[in-house]
């Protein structure tokens, strides 16, 4: 629970409790590091504060060390307690090793396994509990009660917080320049409080930017409302920032000292992961690209050029299993990906007039990234696709030149239904496939590559379905159905043949059988 009331600290008082902060025993002074890729495409510098690279990889382990090296003999011997989602956890259970005292900790049932046996190998207690941080909490309450623990608050503590400072301490040690605004993302509090206490205290002039999940923005609306707001729920995507509730010494600092708040969505977010990835190779988790998504939405928003800003890439314990999704969402987060639903006439050449129209859009050249295709009525067909862009903005012109060919366009490029669902549901049986025969083809990723496999067929044969999706890779993987008369046998090997695409086909496969095929 949060420290007892006593004196309002100012940021003076916290400059002390930086500067004398017991952190190094466990954290190292993680490096500051320019993002030269993204620097160069959003006309500003970009430094990076790599908390990634703790130990622990996530910066929780300064504060809950901190706050741990100040507890007396007795409150050690005894042990101490958290509630966490998962890397504050792991800077209580190291730090708790390296002092020699037991620790229990209380994590929320959706934590990601990987942080769940991170705690575990370090030798802390791990009891589940509750969906978010906020449910986990009032358990450890009980709990720290109960066996006469004392609790590690996650964020609300001074010790905490002043543990956190260091991190801006190291900043305006490390860069002595020009430095515009320092951006920081947002759970309970503690990590903002402690850089904005540091940071007004030593160079007020340089402007102090928090950042939140559009799902989980409590901090910013509690400032909004002046009184700290409980969220009904919170998104679980950044885990990390998942507060219901803010802390009330946290709410006092970010009130007070805090310059401005954004709050950034789920793609922009997995965005900003591969804008880390891109520049140091390294995947950050969700929170630990809040920063980075933040600062390419205030360029945007402000059109700032030749200001440097500081990303704090807080924590990189993201689990494996979420990388699909991130990879997925982070070409539309960046609108390098448009998305759309296109209407065409169900008629031979159509499909061909339509590829043929993408090569010849405005602007760069277009490549297909998704092409999503079930023949389900016998006048029109209803096709999902994916094209690269390399300017926000360009899915509304795109679509406009589609329908000004003549093809019905539904621009889906922020459509959440369809990114999430309604991509992967394009397909299901037809009672109009035919003489049906589904083809498994490995197209070469280059120009020129479908227009190929069009020009070859046969007029009398008809696409009845085209699964594609774009994986990075040199070669691309389709599904294609093609309606074929048996009487064609000899015509369709010979297709094969010239055309020279290693495949296999499927028509006999059982999955096809029970799911496809009418």
């Amino acid at each position: 629970m949060p420290q007892s009331p006593g004196p309002v600290l100012q940021p003076a008082d916290y400059l002390i409790k930086i500067l004398n902060a017991r952190v190094y025993d466990v954290a190292v002074e993680s490096a500051l590091e320019p993002a030269k890729v993204l620097s160069a495409r959003i006309g500003n510098t970009v430094l990076l504060k790599r908390e990634d690279q703790q130990p622990v990889f996530s910066f929780k382990l300064r504060g809950a060390y901190n706050k741990m090296a100040h507890l007396s003999p007795e409150q050690l011997a005894r042990g101490v307690i958290c509630a966490s989602a998962g890397n504050h956890a792991q800077g209580v259970a190291l730090g708790a090793r390296k002092l020699g005292t037991r620790a229990v900790i209380v994590m929320p049932v959706t934590t990601p396994q990987l942080k769940i046996d991170a705690v575990r190998a370090l030798g802390g207690e791990v009891q589940l509990h509750g969906d978010s941080y906020s449910d986990a909490y009032l358990f450890a309450t009980e709990l720290q009660k109960r066996e006469g623990l004392t609790f590690v608050h996650p964020f609300d503590d001074p010790e905490v917080i002043a543990g956190q400072g260091t991190i801006a301490m190291e900043i305006l040690r490390q860069h002595q320049g020009r430095l515009d605004a320092v951006f920081v993302a947002i759970g309970g509090g503690g990590l903002i409080s402690g850089v904005a206490n540091y940071i007004k205290a030593v160079r007020p002039e340089i402007r102090v930017i928090g950042v939140q999940m559009n799902d989980s923005d409590a901090m910013a609306q509690s400032v909004a409302a002046q009184q700290r707001v409980t969220l009904p729920d919170v998104g679980l995507f950044s885990d990390g920032t998942a507060v219901k509730l803010v802390g009330e010494e946290t709410f006092r600092i970010s009130r007070a000292l805090v310059d401005e708040f954004v709050t950034v969505d789920t793609d922009a977010v997995c965005a900003g992961i591969k804008d880390v990835f891109i520049d140091t190779r390294s995947i950050v988790e969700p929170a630990g690209a809040l920063a980075v998504a933040a600062i390419k939405q205030y360029v945007e928003a402000h059109g700032t050029q030749g200001e440097t800003y500081a990303a704090i890439l807080c924590g990189a314990n993201m689990n494996f299993d979420r990388l699909r999704f991130v990879a997925e969402r982070a070409e539309v987060g960046e609108e390098r990906e448009a998305l759309f639903a296109i209407t065409i006439p169900e008629e031979r050449g159509s499909f061909r007039r339509f590829c043929e129209l993408v090569g010849q859009l405005p602007g760069a050249t277009r490549n297909v990234t998704e092409f999503n295709y079930r023949i389900s009525d016998a006048r029109e067909a209803h096709v999902f696709v994916g094209l690269t862009t390399t300017r926000r903005g360009e899915s509304t012109t795109i679509a406009e030149t589609f329908r000004a060919h003549g093809f019905g366009a539904l621009d889906l490029t922020h459509d959440e239904l369809a990114k999430e669902h309604v991509r992967y549901m394009v397909g299901g049986r037809s009672g109009l496939a035919h003489d049906e025969r589904l083809l498994r083809v490995v197209f070469p990723e280059r120009p020129g590559a479908l227009l190929k496999f069009l020009s070859l067929m046969r007029p009398n044969w008809n696409i009845s379905l085209f699964h594609y999706r774009n994986q990075g890779a040199d070669y691309g993987r389709i599904l294609v159905g093609l309606q074929v008369p048996d009487a064609d046998d000899a015509a369709f090997a010979e297709f094969l043949d010239t055309l020279g695409y290693p495949y296999i086909e499927e028509t006999a496969n059982p999955a096809y059988r029970l799911f496809l095929q009418n």
